[in-house]
């Protein structure tokens, strides 16, 4: 009896999880947390890819830009395809500022210039996209490898964040109603890890560590800040083509089933969690399984959907730790020790 009950209770929850998660997804809830018409967002690694994306995204909602990134030569052509999403282009405005973000202490002056363009008032919403990932086995890497990767991934949102928040919540910083929002982008690799990601993912699992503190830190001001991590998977951009130059064989075999998502796609679904006000955002359904299956303290986007959600990733983590441990097991077994995998790998 006991069983016919609790199969009874899947077939029923399972349907209603995914009901609520997709009428969450859609936007059927609540109205726009984060509109930005008029207002003015600054974003880092917004010379292509995904950074790109959410600059011409943004802009086609009316808002103001400042595009950050290392080639003054990207950023002129970046800039051009974003004035040319414009909404309002006679009254919307546009800039760019070449920084790179893994010099230490980067933030505070560019922060500054956008301000002084901005004419004197900070940008309602900054977006870390910035990062890159160069995927080896932990032993083959270089010790230098995993420095950089920190040094752009973590630290270059790190930096921006804490210069940032520094403006929003100072003690003569103004208190208006309508929040000022501050977006880490980071990767579901920080949910779950595979073998290959060693130098990648700590850089990212960090993001995740610095965004619960300072969310829970946020809510001690007077100031209204909020705070949200963006969790995209596979993007088809010239950051993911030169990540699989370097990746390994057997990274490849256990993300072959993975979505693959245009930088549009991922830059649309992250913009509308976001409008939905949700903390962690995820861009597709595997994404918020992983999600579901690690939240712990984290604040929740909806307690309904998150905690059944987290029942049933914890069913499905079953089934799918099974199979990736099957796949690396039998990976090992097929192509003997690591240490000859370049030797005969492509």
């Amino acid at each position: 009896m006991d069983i016919i009950t609790t199969s009874t209770a899947l077939w029923i929850l399972i349907p209603a999880v995914l009901a609520v998660a997709i009428a969450s997804t859609m936007g059927l809830f609540g109205g726009n947390k984060m509109p930005v018409d008029g207002k003015t967002v600054l974003i880092t690694g917004a010379s292509e890819g995904m950074g790109l994306s959410v600059a011409q995204k943004l802009a086609a909602r009316g808002a103001n830009l400042v595009l950050v990134s290392r080639s003054a030569a990207k950023l002129e052509t970046a800039l051009q395809s974003v004035k040319a999403a414009a909404k309002n282009p006679e009254t919307q405005r546009f800039h760019y500022i070449p920084a790179d973000v893994s010099a230490p202490s980067y933030a505070a002056p560019v922060l500054a210039q956008a301000r002084e363009w901005n004419n004197g008032r900070s940008p309602d919403v900054v977006w870390c996209v910035a990062g890159f990932s160069v995927p080896e086995l932990f032993i083959d890497m270089d010790m230098a490898s995993l420095r950089q990767q920190m040094d752009v991934n973590f630290f270059g949102t790190a930096d921006m964040s804490h210069a940032a928040m520094r403006e929003w919540l100072a003690p003569d910083a103004p208190v208006e109603r309508e929040a000022r929002h501050l977006v880490m982008t980071t990767s579901v690799i920080a949910l779950y890890t595979i073998p290959g990601y060693a130098p990648y993912a700590p850089s990212k699992w960090a993001i995740r560590g610095l965004a619960d503190t300072i969310s829970q830190e946020a809510m001690l001001y007077p100031q209204n800040v909020k705070v949200h991590v963006v969790y995209p998977g596979s993007i088809l951009s010239p950051g993911f083509d030169r990540e699989n130059m370097s990746k390994p064989a057997i990274t490849k075999v256990l993300e072959e089933s993975d979505p693959k998502q245009t930088p549009d796609e991922v830059a649309e679904m992250a913009i509308r969690g976001l409008e939905r006000g949700d903390y962690f955002v995820t861009v597709n359904f595997l994404g918020s399984l992983m999600k579901w299956g690690m939240l712990g303290g984290s604040f929740r986007n909806n307690w309904i959907v998150d905690t059944l959600g987290a029942w049933l990733a914890s069913i499905v983590w079953i089934f799918a730790q099974m199979d990736l441990h099957g796949k690396i097991r039998s990976y090992g077994k097929k192509h003997g020790h690591p240490s000859t995998y370049k030797r005969h790998q492509t």
